[in-house]
């Protein structure tokens, strides 16, 4: 298991390197290292070994994007009964039109 400490951008997620000081992935210039789990601020020389306040040296835990798409399945029978009912009235009301 690795030890050394992995540093992620708080904008975008990305890994980046410890020395590194803007974000390869969206740009963001970093001005201190956070640690995600106490939130202690400072300089990327302190976090060589993890947090030097809690030891948190993990990464984050993966980003879970929220999905806004419906699960697609059968529809349920009253939908059904119902857009049937609505077509025979439609169906009904034109051939009354017609008639008359």
């Amino acid at each position: 298991m690795n030890k050394n400490p992995r540093f992620f951008c708080d904008n975008c997620n990305t890994e980046v390197y410890g020395h590194t000081k803007s974000c390869p992935g969206c740009g963001r210039f970093f001005a201190s290292v956070r640690c995600p789990s106490c939130d202690f601020a400072g300089e990327e020389k302190a976090f060589t070994r993890g947090c030097p306040v809690c030891g948190y040296s993990s990464p984050p835990p993966a980003v879970k994007h929220r999905s806004d798409k419906v699960p697609v399945g059968p529809l349920p029978l009253w939908v059904y009964l119902l857009s049937i009912c609505a077509l025979i009235a439609v169906v009904a009301l034109l051939i009354n039109r017609l008639l008359n």
